[in-house]
């Protein structure tokens, strides 16, 4: 047992390092992601039909293609078409078209359960509807979306153990770099694998906390 808190004791600092790459592709795609699935989300449900068939096409390729799928097609696939990307670069611009599909469908609930008589109650006031959406129906819709909106930021952080497969040097990368370098994969994969739970089970308390919290005012 001594040998193992050793060696934890050695190999953590790289597995930290790895960590915070996680937490910054985590950070990335939730600030690119949630804004586009706003974005769809208002333009799903446009009278336009081009406009919202659109929209809903871009959802649904985003929730429909797997995030590895996405994140080789964004490395390997972009490039054959004149566009190169660093490794990080392409694993938050998949990261993020996954984020807004899924986004996308959670916060058009949230919009959706915004009171008619709330928008009623703008349209009698002689607010235009660009005014109604952007101060009335999208900071409450926003706000009864936010618990799922966490827990969504969750697995995308734990998504970001994906990357490894195009060569970002995340947690997982690390741990499997030390993995080679010892033989010994299952001690250094218990190690990140608390690491991982250091990070999920806080992040999970906080998110039913808030829903307890904001169910009180809905």
């Amino acid at each position: 047992m001594t040998g193992l808190l050793t060696s934890w004791g050695e190999w953590l600092p790289r597995l930290l390092e790895g960590l915070v790459t996680s937490v910054e592709l985590t950070a990335a795609s939730l600030l690119l992601g949630i804004p586009l699935g706003l974005v769809l989300a208002l333009l799903s449900s446009s009278r336009t039909r081009a406009v919202r068939w659109a929209a809903i096409a871009l959802v649904e390729i985003g929730r429909g293609t797997p995030a590895l799928v996405m994140l080789q097609f964004v490395y390997y696939g972009l490039p054959s078409a004149g566009l190169s990307l660093t490794a990080f670069v392409s694993a938050v611009a998949a990261l993020s078209l996954t984020t807004a599909g899924y986004t996308s469908e959670i916060l058009r609930g949230g919009l959706q359960a915004v009171p008619a008589g709330e928008t009623e109650a703008a349209g009698a006031l002689g607010m235009s509807h660009r005014d109604t959406l952007r101060f009335v129906v999208v900071p409450q819709g926003v706000r009864i979306a936010l618990p799922s909106l966490m827990g969504f930021a969750i697995l995308i952080f734990q998504a970001t153990s994906l990357t490894f497969t195009i060569s970002v040097v995340e947690l997982l990368s690390q741990a499997y770099s030390i993995g080679a370098a010892t033989f010994r994969y299952l001690d250094v994969l218990v190690l990140a694998g608390l690491l991982y739970l250091a990070v999920t089970i806080p992040a999970g308390l906080l998110t039913n906390r808030t829903e307890r919290r904001l169910s009180r005012h809905l």
